[in-house]
């Protein structure tokens, strides 16, 4: 019988403690936004937030479940966002505003403005607009992952990936897709939710992505080979025509 590496085994158990602990993560946060948003409005009959819940839930987890038969190293990655080394530390706290405070300040907002029957109302016509760019922002952010395998979940240069240019998919509209996705559905989900007043977080959560995306896309044009001669064919960042 061969002996076994030490130094792989504790790769090995390290590695899957973090995704244990990603997976745990990942499941409080799917339960918890939408836990606060019925939570703060005081009821359970709310249609339209159900239909969020469903938004947020079947995505999330279909797109893991895609990405685990697909590119399963992208989900290794984003497991060990805390400990890789290179990640750009202003990226970190933006992280935590655009994924995770954000949505809880937003879902608790609308909750409170369901609750409280804030001014002013939204006519359906808008909401059921906004429920259609949600439903987009969140098809780009899913598009994007299955395409780009260092999909990571903090902007760093993996250079012990292999990291190349990724110029596929929706990568050919703008150079980041996600965050794209991710501000549709950051103005969509409190007009969706007839949520006016949670506007306001999100558009912090919006100046947040904005600030990635500029982040982000220095460091690469600095340090990917590559980038730079992409960026000059696809010129826009954020928004097509615009940014």
């Amino acid at each position: 019988m061969m002996n076994q590496d030490p130094t792989n085994s504790t790769q090995t158990t390290v590695s899957r403690r973090q995704i244990i602990r990603a997976a745990a993560g990942f499941t409080i946060y799917l339960i918890l936004t939408p836990a606060l948003l019925f939570i703060t409005a005081g009821t359970l009959n709310w249609p339209m937030a159900w239909v969020y819940v469903v938004l947020v839930l079947v995505p999330a987890i279909g797109s893991r479940l895609a990405v685990w038969w697909r590119n399963p190293d992208t989900l290794r990655e984003r497991a060990r966002y805390r400990e890789v080394e290179g990640a750009l530390p202003q990226d970190r706290f933006l992280v935590g505003v655009v994924a995770l405070y954000g949505p809880m300040i937003v879902a608790i907002v609308a909750g409170f403005d369901h609750r409280f029957a804030w001014p002013p109302p939204l006519p359906p016509a808008v909401q059921y607009l906004a429920l259609a760019a949600t439903v987009i922002g969140y098809a780009l952010g899913i598009w994007s992952m299955l395409v780009n395998r260092f999909f990571s979940a903090v902007a760093r240069i993996q250079d012990d990936r292999g990291q190349v240019v990724v110029t596929t998919g929706p990568y050919r509209i703008v150079r980041h897709p996600a965050y794209a996705g991710g501000l549709l559905a950051a103005l969509g989900v409190p007009l969706m939710l007839d949520a006016a007043w949670a506007l306001l977080p999100a558009l912090g959560m919006i100046v947040a992505l904005v600030w990635r995306t500029r982040l982000e896309d220095c460091m690469l044009m600095e340090n990917l080979d590559g980038y730079a001669e992409y960026a000059g064919q696809t010129k826009y960042r954020l928004l097509p025509g615009i940014w």
